[in-house]
């Protein structure tokens, strides 16, 4: 038997009856040999994390615009702390915690520079509207790889294309990354807010706290337990109905004070009036799109290769091409 096979009568023998099981994946649109190592969950992991989409994550606003400080949370970090409270939860349902990892670790490829405020703003002006969970499957089907995609599993690209919203995921592993992702990002954001001085431990409503707790930790802890235990045999990934009340009142508050509040949103504006600027230029100019985005732009047109292009930016790679393109330059006479 091969290493790979081991792992597939493993999960076989000790994940739940409720678990995806590698061997029993839909597959990848182009079939490949398999693997003598890893199962098509783990190479689809290493796809991922080995991809250029990935690495941009890095420098890409999760929350507070180009913050001063090495502490805020970027896509990536929160791309990794989605991954870690997916995979916990994963363990304790005895559900496929590599399946779980890739979903979770490709769920945001296809985020925008500056955040949803960039989200907002292409979705705006794209025809056809963008969503960042449906460019994220494009990221891996078809820019990755110099345009033949990362070729990833079925139950991969579901994971993917469903964790925000619309219809569940069709695995319970998709399902607990879009609870996760929720987790991550109320619990994370919390923290950065407190440390940007726009929010005050006391401003927190005392009745949140006392379900959820008082801290970080307390929070994720609290709502990492109360999914397993929630969702332990069902066919679906749930919340008590203590817990996911004060979850959503939680996000009520983070919207009321956070997420819509002036000092942390203001320069919102002007990011998106950067990448209108940007995406106007390059439909006018499209020759100036790099050679990778040419073939798009033959096949499916100047806006969709333009949005691609755009939609694949860094914040520091926005501002610098905007630069380059609207600010005059400085010059010396010699």
């Amino acid at each position: 038997m091969t290493l790979r096979e081991i792992t597939q009568r493993q999960e076989e023998q000790c994940l739940s009856k409720r678990a995806c099981l590698s061997a029993n994946s839909q597959g990848r649109a182009r079939p490949e040999a398999e693997c003598q190592v890893r199962t098509c969950f783990q190479r689809d992991t290493d796809r991922i994390v080995y991809c250029k989409a990935f690495r941009r994550l890095k420098h890409k606003t999760q929350v507070f615009l180009q913050p001063e400080g090495d502490h805020y949370r970027t896509r990536m970090t929160h791309t990794l702390e989605v991954s870690r409270i997916a995979r916990t939860i994963a363990r304790g349902l005895r559900l496929n915690e590599d399946l779980t990892e890739a979903i979770a670790l490709g769920h945001d490829l296809g985020h925008t520079p500056f955040g949803h405020a960039g989200e907002r703003l292409l979705d705006s002006i794209m025809p056809g509207g963008f969503a960042h969970y449906k460019q994220s499957v494009r990221v891996v089907d078809r820019l990755e790889k110099n345009g033949e995609g990362l070729n990833l599993t079925w139950e991969v690209r579901n994971g993917i294309l469903c964790h925000t919203k619309g219809a569940p995921a069709a695995t319970l592993e998709g399902q607990v990354v879009r609870l996760a992702d929720h987790i991550a990002y109320i619990n994370h954001d919390i923290e950065d807010a407190l440390r940007g001085g726009i929010i005050f431990p006391m401003d927190i409503p005392l009745e949140i706290s006392n379900v959820l707790g008082f801290n970080l930790s307390q929070r994720v802890n609290t709502l990492v337990l109360d999914a397993i235990q929630a969702s332990w045999e069902q066919d679906a990934i749930c919340q008590s109905e203590e817990v996911g009340a004060a979850m959503l009142a939680l996000k009520d508050f983070m919207f009321d004070s956070v997420y819509t509040n002036p000092i942390a949103k203001g320069e919102e504006g002007k990011a998106q009036e950067m990448l209108r600027r940007l995406f106007e230029h390059y439909c006018a100019h499209p020759e100036e799109l790099p050679a990778d985005f040419q073939e798009i732009r033959a096949q499916e047109g100047v806006e969709r290769a333009v949005c691609d292009y755009v939609a694949g930016m860094t914040d520091p790679f926005a501002v610098e091409q905007f630069s380059k393109l609207f600010i005059p330059m400085s010059w010396a006479v010699k």
